[in-house]
C-alpha cells in the first residue's frame, strides 16, 4: 500500500470519521461539502486515487468498501461507548423523606463495566448470535483485551469481521455461533498468524436496553 499525499489522507480520515458516526458511507454531495470541494468530480477522483493505493476497493456495482476494516471499526479512545446518565440528586429507600436535588455527576458506561479498559461499542449485522440476545441494530460493547477460551469476542479473519464464541484448542480455535443455522469457523494452527482480536465481548445494547455477558 502507497503513502497516502496530506490531502488523501484527509479525505479517508473523513470517510472513516463519518462511517463511524453514521453507520453508512457519505454522498458525494456530503463529502465534497465537508473537505470544501466546489465539484463532486473532485470526490471521484479522491476515491480513484484510494482505490489505486489499495486503501479502498470497489465491487461491480460500484461500491467502496474498507480494504482494512479495523481502521473504521476500532474506535479511537476518545470514540468510546459514553454517553453518560446525569444524576439529579438522592432519594431515600427506606423510610418517606423529602428527595434532595443535587448534581452528584453522571454513570457513564465505565459505571457498568467499572473492570474493562479499552472499552468501544460496534454496530450488529446479521443474526449468528441471536442466541445470546443479539440482533441487528444492537450495539454490542467490546474490550481492547485477548479472548480466552469460550469468550465471545470480535475477530478479524482473512480480512473479514465476525462476532462469535471462541474455543481454543491446541488443534485450532473454533468461532461458535449462538444460532444453529449457521455453521461454525474452523481456523486451523497454521493459520493462527492471521487472526486478530478485535475485542472481547461485555454486552450489547438493545431495544429492550444494556444486557451484560454471563462472565462479567
Amino acid at each position: 500500500m502507497a503513502d497516502l499525499t496530506n490531502k488523501q489522507q484527509q479525505f479517508y480520515d473523513t470517510l472513516i470519521a463519518y462511517v463511524r458516526k453514521h453507520f453508512r458511507w457519505p454522498t458525494y454531495k456530503e463529502l465534497a461539502d465537508r473537505l470544501g470541494f466546489s465539484s463532486e468530480n473532485s470526490v471521484t477522483q479522491y476515491y480513484n486515487a484510494l482505490v489505486s493505493k489499495q486503501f479502498l476497493k470497489k465491487d461491480s456495482q460500484g461500491n467502496y468498501t474498507f480494504t482494512n476494516p479495523t481502521d473504521v471499526w476500532m474506535a479511537r479512545d476518545e470514540e468510546q461507548v459514553s454517553r453518560s446518565i446525569p444524576i439529579l440528586g438522592e432519594i431515600t429507600a427506606g423510610t418517606m423523606e423529602e428527595a434532595i436535588e443535587a448534581d452528584l455527576g453522571e454513570i457513564t458506561i465505565g459505571d457498568f463495566f467499572p473492570n474493562a479498559s479499552n472499552v468501544f461499542g460496534l454496530r450488529v449485522k446479521g443474526d449468528s448470535m441471536k442466541g445470546l440476545g443479539i440482533s441487528t441494530g444492537d450495539k454490542v460493547i467490546l474490550s481492547k483485551t485477548e479472548l480466552r477460551d469460550g469468550d465471545v469476542g470480535a475477530v478479524l479473519y482473512n480480512g473479514d469481521t465476525t462476532l462469535k464464541r471462541a474455543h481454543v484448542r491446541k488443534n485450532g480455535v473454533r468461532l461458535e455461533p449462538a444460532n444453529p443455522d449457521h455453521d461454525d469457523i474452523i481456523i486451523e494452527p497454521g493459520e493462527f498468524e492471521e487472526v486478530r482480536v478485535l475485542g472481547k465481548y461485555l454486552g450489547h445494547i438493545s431495544e429492550d436496553g444494556l444486557v451484560k455477558a454471563s462472565y462479567n
